[in-house]
């Protein structure tokens, strides 16, 4: 076995961190700020425009459990940000645990049947 091989065995073994949001929360995964406007301006780096979008991560088990909350892992979520808690697990920090309260809306795709 070369060294290559005992170091990549190690880091199979690793287990990896989780985040398991508790009571009414969601963890989210915020949508990349945006570096250019809708008319195609391109903004300096130090000037974004700030999204309240991102990707649902994980759910909790209370949050999952209630008919209330019609939110699933996977959904594309619009949230406001004055509540939620960034995780810093990630470089780039975009986790934060939201709490469902302050996620206000789900993106959902049209069927025909609405047309």
């Amino acid at each position: 076995m070369s060294t290559s091989d005992s170091s990549r065995g190690a880091r199979s073994t690793k287990p990896l961190e989780v985040v398991e949001p508790i009571g009414k929360r969601v963890l989210i995964r915020k949508d990349d700020d945006k570096k250019q406007t809708k008319a195609g301006i391109h903004l300096p780096d130090k000037i974004e425009i700030p999204t309240l979008t991102g990707r649902v991560v994980a759910v909790s088990a209370q949050v999952e459990k209630d008919t209330d909350y019609p939110i699933a892992r996977y959904d594309r979520v619009l949230f406001n940000p004055k509540n939620a808690i960034p995780v810093d697990l990630e470089g780039d920090n975009r986790l934060f645990v939201v709490p469902i309260e302050d996620v206000v809306a789900v993106f959902r795709r049209g069927t025909s049947e609405n047309a």
